[in-house]
């Protein structure tokens, strides 16, 4: 069964652009982050009850390949899929395009880690472990 994909879709505002009307390249990890919590959400557990829970997902790694410029005004979507589950580990990939014409704008991935109340690396509860990688391409 193919891994399930997540869609959301914003548009860019003035303040994301810099002076040219480019949106600034740290947004972009800003849209990551709205894609995989709506994900999560639709996941079936909000990422707010995860915290309620104890459990934090912190960013560990992130990459960005940015293909094309996103303007100010411009439709954005972000599509989100997890391609892996690990014991203490969650990994996102996004592709962000632009709503209107379908192109492509950046491919990025972050990895997770999963963390306690005392910001100490735990393992994954195992219902949280496994609603997330019934969504995933690979889990171990």
């Amino acid at each position: 069964m193919p891994p399930r994909t997540s869609s959301v879709e914003f548009r860019v505002r003035y303040a994301e652009t810099d002076r040219m009307g480019v949106v600034y390249h740290s947004h972009y990890l800003v849209w990551c982050e709205i894609g995989r919590t709506d994900h999560i959400r639709q996941s079936g557990m909000p990422y707010r009850e995860m915290e309620e829970r104890g459990i934090v997902l912190a960013v560990a790694e992130a990459g960005i390949r940015y293909k094309s410029p996103a303007r100010y005004d411009d439709m954005i979507r972000v599509e989100t899929l997890i391609s892996r589950v690990a014991s203490r580990t969650v990994t996102f990939d996004y592709v962000i395009s632009n709503a209107d014409t379908g192109d492509a704008l950046a491919t990025a991935s972050t990895v997770l880690v999963s963390l306690n109340g005392d910001h100490r690396v735990v393992t994954l509860p195992r219902d949280i472990r496994e609603l997330l990688a019934r969504d995933a391409t690979g889990s171990t």
